[in-house]
């Protein structure tokens, strides 16, 4: 992949690039896909880099892959996909990249623990 190959977009803090044989039209439905996932109210602040890439191999099975390295406040999130078509590749990795956020943001979410640990664990027996 050379600097030519390279097409880099901005969706707030996140750069979506491509390399490969990606259209305008696969980059632009990735580029909405990407800020739906990652332009929520209530998540930290974003950042971090989204690369999909398109095997020039005609004989490869799934030739479209994806991967994103994004910061949200603190937390790494990792995705990756590999996908037969370029929408495909789109859905699949906002699916993965908003579940992730939705992991990384309730994490820390002290309503969904249990104000003791069971008897089993050491907590307070009855």
């Amino acid at each position: 992949m050379t600097a030519k190959d390279i097409d880099a977009r901005e969706t707030a803090a996140v750069l979506v690039r491509a390399g490969g044989e990606v259209d305008e039209e696969s980059l632009a439905y990735l580029h909405e896909k990407v800020a739906a996932a990652l332009d929520r109210p209530g998540l930290p602040p974003v950042n971090g880099e989204v690369r999909v890439r398109r095997a020039s191999a005609h004989h490869v099975e799934l030739p479209w892959s994806g991967r994103t390295d994004v910061r949200v406040g603190s937390d790494l999130v990792v995705v990756h996909a590999r996908e037969a078509s370029a929408r495909e590749l789109a859905d699949r990795l906002h699916d993965r990249l908003r579940s992730a956020t939705e992991r990384v943001t309730h994490r820390g979410d002290t309503t969904r623990r249990t104000a003791a640990p069971p008897p089993w664990r050491g907590g307070p027996q009855k």
